[in-house]
């Protein structure tokens, strides 16, 4: 263990902000726990229905404030494409090779969780599982790529959005909710806001890479005046109080982005950046590194296969010992939110299992340079890509 310490910090550039890479494992991360505590398998008659605790409990809303963490993975996501744009021109690479080495690196390890699903999926109907089921757990498994492929679109439009003013996809955002809300526009027009709604944060994250941001009161400013402005527009507009969505609800924040959910994101954006500071103290010291930096080079198979852990888990105690609490029940009680608790050490369990499994193709061809790529500024002479 000494030894990998070692290599990690003697890898890692001094000109490295750590903390870049601990915002991008926290926002991964903070998914992955809000998947596993608001989702619910609930086995009813033979086969397996989706359910949500935020139905049948509202006080856990706020565990959806928390968790829901896409806002802060968006604003890595401008700074280090901007930044990585930005160093590829310097090294006179083109727009084509900077773009497939990027998205390369996105869908790879995309690719075999599809295709590894897509037999499980014919295994199980040709074992005679019932279809719902079947469908309930595929759900499960593609529903949170769509942020993926939207993070693909951004990141092939950073040449002309990178100096886009995040003001212009807000105002987007406000006048597709006014319209389609205010004025009973077509319901369609809602998703427009899936580009212009995270477009908002992945232009503060290019904006930061041109050196903006840099002020605490810009962070306090987006901290208090997104948290405000989320607050007024769930008492007073009738935004639900969810940031996710939440079966039989009217209205979702998330699907699509609503202007709730991206001024929740903006006060999100705030506070990652008013924790640079502490974050950066924090990773100095070598072994705190060392663990962000390894769970960086598996933050897309985590992301990728943590459903397929929680699925994995759920199935095998099903098929082993019947419904028992927190896995199959319907999650109406605090006995349930308790018994989740205690199953998610074994979800972690289940998941570096799969991360073991799978994680060599997410770190196919990045090569030495993976652990120390994201956080580093773009430099001509710089020994590594961004």
């Amino acid at each position: 263990m000494r030894d990998l310490v070692r290599r990690v910090e003697a890898a890692t550039p001094k000109d490295r902000d750590r903390a870049v890479d601990a915002l991008r494992a926290f926002a991964i991360l903070g998914v992955v726990c809000g998947h596993w505590l608001v989702t619910a398998l609930v086995a009813d008659s033979g086969t397996l229905r989706g359910a949500s605790p935020l139905r049948y409990m509202p006080a856990l809303t706020p565990v959806s404030w928390v968790f829901q963490t896409l806002a802060v993975f968006f604003l890595v996501g401008g700074l280090v494409g901007a930044r990585g744009y930005a160093s590829a021109r310097a090294r006179g690479e083109s727009y084509g090779r900077w773009l497939r080495t990027r998205t390369a690196r996105l869908f790879r390890p995309v690719v075999v969780v599809l295709a590894v699903w897509a037999v499980a999926a014919g295994v199980m109907l040709a074992s005679g599982v019932d279809g719902g089921t079947v469908r309930t757990l595929g759900k499960l498994v593609w529903s949170p790529l769509w942020f993926l492929l939207v993070f693909a679109v951004l990141t092939a439009a950073t040449p002309l959005v990178a100096r886009l003013h995040p003001l212009w996809p807000l105002a987007v955002v406000l006048h597709v909710d006014v319209f389609r809300l205010g004025l009973d526009g077509p319901a369609w027009t809602g998703w427009i806001n899936v580009a212009a709604g995270w477009l908002v944060p992945y232009c503060l994250g290019a904006a930061w890479a041109r050196g903006g941001l840099r002020d605490r009161r810009t962070g306090w400013a987006l901290l208090a005046g997104g948290a405000a402005a989320a607050a007024g527009l769930v008492l007073f507009a009738g935004y639900p109080a969810s940031m996710v969505g939440v079966p039989g609800g009217e209205l979702s924040n998330l699907d699509p982005p609503s202007l709730a959910a991206v001024a929740f994101g903006l006060a999100q954006c705030g506070g990652a950046l008013l924790l640079l500071g502490p974050l950066r103290r924090l990773l100095a010291r070598p072994a705190v590194w060392t663990a962000m930096a390894l769970t960086n080079l598996s933050a897309m198979t985590i992301f990728l296969w943590h459903q397929t852990a929680m699925i994995t888990a759920t199935c095998a105690v099903l098929f082993l010992a019947g419904p028992v609490p927190g896995l199959h029940t319907v999650p109406d009680g605090s006995g349930w939110v308790l018994a989740r608790l205690a199953w998610l050490p074994v979800f972690a369990a289940v998941l570096l299992v799969c991360r073991a499994a799978f994680g060599a193709y997410e770190r196919s061809g990045a090569g030495r340079s993976a652990v120390v790529r994201a956080g580093s500024p773009a430099r001509p002479s710089a020994p590594h890509r961004v």
